[in-house]
This record gives structure tokens, sequence and C-alpha cells, in this order.
């Protein structure tokens, strides 16, 4: 069980150990999930660089969109201030993340979640906070930093947690309640690796294509040649996750499963309805990575596309659509310029 929140969370002091929730990286997804707990009375500590930390003490976590409220939340911009918290939630891009975990290890953190792209996450949290304590996550919610330090709320659909050996434990299901009760929606769920690996399977297609395309997400969901590409992609990752011993399922982003088994024309008919979908209910939606690459920020590429390149080579497996737009984002990347 997590502690009773005692206190607004601005009261408490960065050096206690009695934090609930210590979250690292107050971009577009820290930013909500902070907001969210800070908001329903748990206390919340981010975890953020200086011009961050300047901007969340001056002004609060803001949120605009589906919501429109702002809060405050204390800050910490050393990591040797965090001592502990109950819960410990990553939320920064899929860039070095070992080296971004590597000075919070001396800390006592009761669970550790992370809420990147791709499926290295899990294993660099198990290394920097031993296994036990690491429970596996993915979002299906999003939005957008501004440059002012407000965030755009743009998508609540679902924060699914799970125990990574593939149970429903006490543990996954009272934090997706407690997450859940702050008005972001989650749930927990058995078998979280299979929902990671499918969410990885749709992020990775709807990344390239954002990348590629630079456009709207409804734009190239509903277009019936990109929407092919896509429905290609998912399929290529989904050899992967086969050969890698992991079964995809329909409870993610997109039914992938399904989209693995039916013909490649009622897999592209699932797209272009998401496409709809996406038009209706979030018009202007645009795929983090798209976000960043329109910012001039580093694209999360190693950690993503890297890895599943990387890991097609070990297994002798061609992908040839997925090691194309790997291709594509690596030029593209505006770090390698």
């Amino acid at each position: 069980m997590f502690m009773q929140a005692a206190a607004a969370s601005a009261r408490y002091t960065p050096r206690m150990k009695d934090v609930q929730f210590a979250i690292l990286g107050a971009g577009a997804m820290g930013t909500i999930v902070g907001a969210h707990l800070a908001r329903a009375g748990h206390s919340v500590l981010m975890l953020v660089r200086e011009r961050r930390a300047r901007q969340i003490q001056a002004d609060g976590l803001r949120l605009k969109g589906l919501v429109d409220f702002s809060i405050p939340v204390p800050t910490i911009t050393h990591p040797a201030d965090l001592e502990g918290a109950d819960v410990f939630i990553l939320t920064t891009k899929a860039i070095d993340t070992a080296a971004a975990l590597a000075p919070y290890r001396h800390a006592q953190i009761g669970t550790a979640f992370s809420l990147q792209n791709g499926v290295m996450k899990n294993e660099l949290l198990a290394d920097a906070f031993k296994e036990a304590h690491v429970l596996g996550a993915l979002a299906n919610f999003s939005g957008e930093l501004l440059p002012s330090g407000e965030v755009v709320f743009t998508r609540n659909i679902n924060l699914t947690i799970g125990e990574l050996d593939g149970t429903l434990g006490p543990r996954a299901q009272n934090l997706a309640n407690t997450i859940d009760a702050s008005g972001l929606r989650s749930t927990a769920a058995v078998n979280i690796r299979s929902n990671e690996w499918s969410k990885f399977a749709a992020w990775i297609a709807l990344a390239a294509l954002a990348v590629s395309t630079r456009s709207l997400t409804w734009k190239f969901l509903l277009e019936p040649s990109t929407a092919l590409l896509i429905v290609r992609l998912i399929r290529e990752i989904g050899t992967l996750a086969a050969a890698c011993g992991v079964q995809l399922t329909d409870d993610s982003m997109f039914p992938v499963a399904t989209m693995n088994r039916s013909t490649e024309a009622a897999a592209v008919d699932i797209v272009r309805g998401y496409g709809n979908d996406y038009r209706t209910s979030s018009p202007a939606h645009r795929m983090s990575t798209l976000q960043d690459l329109d910012a001039g920020r580093a694209l999360e590429l190693d950690e993503t596309f890297g890895f599943a390149v990387r890991k097609a080579a070990d297994l002798e497996l061609r992908l040839p659509l997925l090691e194309s737009f790997a291709a594509v984002a690596r030029v593209v990347d505006p770090a390698a310029r």
C-alpha cells in the first residue's frame, strides 16, 4: 500500500524520505503524471534540470487541453538529494537511459517503472534498482510541452502497469488504482511484456511515418499508402517479437495481434479507422518523435529503432522496412547534424 497523502505536495522538501512519487523528467509525460498525482494530494517530487526546475518553481506544473490547471510541485536538480521514494517513474526520452539512472542508484526505491518508448527500459531499470523493484508499463496518453513550460494534454486513453512475471499482483493493481483515481486513466494487466512489445510495434510504425511525412498523426493513418506501410512495419516487428519468444496482443495502441493475422487489406482498414478517430478526437496530435524533430531535439533512436535493428541482426532476421526507416530517422536526427 502507498502512504496516505499527509499534505499538499508543495510542502515536501527535497531531502525528505517520505516522498510517494519521484518522477525523473518533466517533459509532457512527466508533467501530465506529476500534475495529476499532485492535484490528488500525493507527495510528488520532480527530478529535473535547472531550466525546467525554474519554470516549475515559478509557475508549477501546468496543463491545458483535456484539463486546465496548474499545481505547485517541489523539484530537485541534484540526484544526490533524492534519498528515496515509494515509486520512481522514469519519463525521460529513451536516450542514454543508463547514464540518466546511474546517479540515482543510491536511492531507496520501493517500485520503479518507465513510460519510455521501446522495450529496453525494464532491463535498464532493473540494473539500477534490481528487478524485484521493477514493474512493466506502457503509456497510451500524450501531450506536448510548449516553450513556456505548459503542457497541452491531448489524449487520455490508458497507463497500463503490470508485474514482469506476467501475474496480476496487488502492487500493480494498487498503483494503477492510485493513478486512475487521480484522473489519469490507468489499469493493471497481466502479460505486461506482451503489451509493451505490442505498443513497441505500433510506436515504431507511427514514429517512422511521423518523421518521414512530418504530418499530423491522423493524416498518415488515414492515407491508404502510408497506412499500408504502417501495417507492414507492424508485421516486421511482429516477426521480431515472435523470434524473441513474445506473443503480441491487441491490448495496446493498436490491435497488433489481429493486424498480424489478418489480410493486409483488413489491417489497412483498421489503421485508417484509427485515422478517422484521431481526426475526430485528437486532430492536433503529433507523435512525440515529430515534436522532437520539429524542435531540433535529438531523437530517441538507439534504444528504439536501434534496439530492433540490432536484435534482428543478432537473430539473422531480414526486416527491410525497419532497416530503411531506421536509416531515414538517423539522417534527419537533429543530433547528427
